[in-house]
C-alpha cells in the first residue's frame, strides 16, 4: 500500500487582469484579512461610521490645528498658574495704560491690572461657560427632539409650536432682559440662559435625525421581534442619530463663547469681580485710543477661541458626514 502525499488544500484567487492564480490556504487567509481599499477592516468587515471619522480626522489638518489649540486653552483654564505667577485681581494704578515692559508683556490696562495675567485667566471663565452650557443644551435638546421624533402626533406637534416661540425670541435682547434682572457675579445664571435659548436648535437636529433612523430596516426587525421602545431608542436609534448633534454642538460651542462674551461687554452677564475677556473688552473700549493693547489682546484671545471651536466642528462635520467622502 503505497503511502499519498496530500498537496496543502490550495485557493484561487483573481489575479486583477482576468487571470487567476493559485494560493496556499495561509496566504489566502492572510489576503483575506488585509484591509481593501473599499473601506472594509480586517477579515473583509467593513468599518464602522466612527472608525472611518476618526482616520479622516487624523489625516485633516485642520482637526488638528484647532484640537491643539483647544486643548492648550483646556490646560490653562485648569491651571493658569502654570504660565502666569500674577493675579488678576491685582492692580496697580500708578501703572494705568503703560505699555509692555519685563514681566507683563502684554502691559496694563486702564485699572493697572496685567492684561497677560487677566487674558489667561479669562480662559477659564470661557471654557467654563461654553463646555457646560453645550452639555446642557445637547443633552436637553436631544433628549426632548428625540422623544418627539419617534412618538410622532401631539407631543412632535407640541414640541414643534415651543420650539417657534423660542426661535421667534432675539438672543441678545433676551438676554438685556432676564440677565439685567439677576444680580448673581457666577457662570450660572449665563448658562441657565444659553441652554434656555439653545435647545430648540439641537432639538429640532435631534428630531429629524430620529424620524430618520426609526425607518430604518433594522429598527422595523427590531420592532417585529418585540424590542421595547426604551432599547429601540437607545440600542438602535440614538447611536445612528447622534453624529449630527454632536456637529451641531461642537460648532455651536464656539457661538456660545462669543455670546458670553458679548452679554458681559454689554454688562448684564459676568460682572467684575469676575474675570471674562467680555468684561476687560468692555472696560478698555473707552481707552483704545490711549492704551489699544488692552483691548486687542482679550478681543484676539476671544476670536482665536471661537474660531478654533467653529474649525474643529466643521472637521467634525466633514468626517461624519458620508456625502463629504
Amino acid at each position: 500500500m503505497t503511502d499519498q502525499h496530500h498537496e496543502p488544500e490550495r485557493a484561487i484567487a483573481g489575479t486583477g487582469m482576468g487571470g487567476t492564480m493559485d494560493l496556499g490556504v495561509d496566504e489566502a487567509e492572510t489576503l483575506e484579512k488585509r484591509p481593501g481599499p473599499d473601506g472594509q477592516g480586517p477579515e473583509g468587515k467593513p468599518r464602522s461610521l466612527w472608525s472611518d471619522a476618526w482616520r479622516d480626522l487624523r489625516r485633516n489638518p485642520v482637526f488638528i490645528v484647532s484640537g491643539l489649540v483647544i486643548l492648550f486653552l483646556v490646560f490653562i483654564s485648569l491651571w493658569p498658574s502654570a504660565i502666569t505667577s500674577g493675579s488678576p485681581l491685582q492692580c496697580d494704578l500708578a501703572k494705568a495704560q503703560e505699555g509692555s515692559q519685563s514681566g507683563h508683556p502684554f502691559g496694563f490696562d486702564g485699572q493697572g491690572c496685567d492684561v497677560y495675567t487677566r487674558t489667561v485667566y479669562g480662559a477659564r471663565t470661557s471654557v467654563a461657560v461654553g463646555v457646560l452650557a453645550t452639555l446642557g443644551v445637547a443633552v436637553l435638546g436631544s433628549v426632548l427632539g428625540a422623544l418627539a421624533g419617534f412618538f410622532g402626533g401631539v407631543p412632535d406637534s407640541f414640541l414643534s409650536r415651543i420650539t417657534d416661540v423660542f426661535f421667534a425670541i432675539p438672543v441678545v435682547l433676551g438676554g438685556l432682559v432676564l440677565l439685567s434682572v439677576i444680580t448673581s457675579n457666577t457662570v450660572w445664571p449665563v448658562i441657565g440662559f444659553i441652554v434656555l435659548l439653545g435647545w430648540p436648535q439641537i432639538s429640532r437636529i435631534a428630531r429629524g435625525a430620529v424620524i430618520t433612523a426609526k425607518q430604518n430596516d433594522y429598527v422595523q426587525a427590531a420592532r417585529a421581534l418585540g424590542a421595547s421602545n426604551s432599547r429601540l431608542v437607545l440600542r438602535h436609534i440614538a447611536p445612528n442619530a447622534v453624529a449630527p448633534v454632536i456637529v451641531v454642538a461642537t460648532i455651536a460651542l464656539g457661538t456660545y463663547i462669543a455670546l458670553e462674551a458679548t452679554l458681559s461687554y454689554l454688562g448684564v452677564g459676568l460682572k467684575p469681580p469676575s474675570v471674562s475677556w467680555g468684561i476687560d473688552i468692555s472696560a478698555a473700549s473707552p481707552y483704545i485710543r490711549n492704551a489699544p493693547h488692552a483691548l486687542l489682546w482679550p478681543s484676539g484671545a476671544l476670536a482665536i477661541t471661537v474660531l478654533a471651536f467653529i474649525m474643529l466642528g466643521d472637521a467634525v462635520r466633514d468626517a461624519l458626514d458620508p456625502k463629504l467622502r
